[in-house]
């Protein structure tokens, strides 16, 4: 196919030999196959800003540190190379929170290179050696699902012991390669530390999980992984390999009614954004 402009610059460089095909094209970002040697890779090219379906809310933003006193200003006025800084920044935390990960041995595609808004990455591929499915387009079983959530939720524990909470995480970015699910998709990613709504959207990451999961084993419904996860976490005692149960018991006391309407806000944004996953998907197909 014709090498889309804005891969050319790497083709120019030597990073790319030729795109064969366009592999997704999502809210935030177009995937195409391509050629590096001898392997096959992902490019991954960021849509502009006022192409995207998905915005760059505050509740994601929160926290992240920026280059200098000057960038941070600008962002602020929403001049125009305050965009632009600003956009930059946000496919740089995709690419930042990719390379912390795999670092920390959490299943996402391996960053290779990233280069004027495309990102070069792992092609992560089935049995066959062709690009892997997402979740929401395996069949599965109970034995399949209850393996699947659990390996599931034990990479969000290794996120957040990274200090990276997904933030956007569903059946709709999860692929499923020859050994399981690789996380996938994370420009909106926070920082547990220093984001006040990280705690609300780890609860509502795995609470989609166990939504998802939990139409082909029910239990899995009446778990509260993400509270234990959280609560492990706060207490200094979560590590990559804590034993978990599912099972959280609120101390009783008085409700905190600020956290309880961001719960609520939070889980009517992400069943807004659920409905427009799925209606994407299905008209892609």
């Amino acid at each position: 196919m014709k090498t889309p402009s804005r891969i050319e610059p790497l083709v120019a460089d030597g990073l790319v030999d030729h795109v064969l095909r366009q592999l997704m094209s999502g809210k935030e970002a177009m995937v195409y196959v391509v050629q590096c040697g001898d392997e096959l890779r992902c490019a991954k090219v960021y849509k502009e800003a006022n192409k995207r379906g998905f915005h760059k809310a505050a509740d994601y933003t929160e926290g992240r540190k920026v280059k200098n006193s000057r960038q941070a200003r600008a962002m602020a006025k929403g001049s125009r190379y305050g965009r632009q800084e600003q956009e930059a920044a946000w496919q740089h935390a995709e690419v930042d929170a990719l390379r912390r990960l795999a670092a920390a041995g959490v299943r996402v595609p391996v960053p290779y290179d990233f280069h004027e808004g495309v990102l070069l990455m792992e092609l992560v591929a089935d049995e066959d050696g062709e690009p892997a499915p997402r979740l929401n387009d395996v069949v599965l079983d109970e034995a399949d699902a209850r393996r699947f959530h659990a390996e599931l939720v034990r990479q969000v524990v290794r996120m957040l012991c990274a200090g990276i909470v997904h933030g956007d995480l569903s059946e709709y970015n999860v692929l499923v390669d020859r050994d399981g699910p690789v996380i996938i998709d994370l420009p909106q990613a926070v920082d547990a530390a220093a984001n006040n709504n990280a705690r609300a959207m780890l609860e509502r990451d795995v609470g989609n999980l166990a939504a998802y999961f939990g139409q082909f084993a029910p239990d899995l419904l009446d778990t509260a992984y993400g509270k234990e996860i959280w609560a492990l976490y706060e207490s200094g005692k979560l590590q990559p390999e804590s034993a978990l149960t599912g099972v959280f018991e609120v101390e009783a006391g008085h409700a905190d009614v600020d956290e309880v309407m961001q719960v609520i806000e939070a889980a009517r944004r992400e069943e807004a954004a659920r409905q427009a996953g799925r209606a994407e998907a299905a008209g892609q197909r």
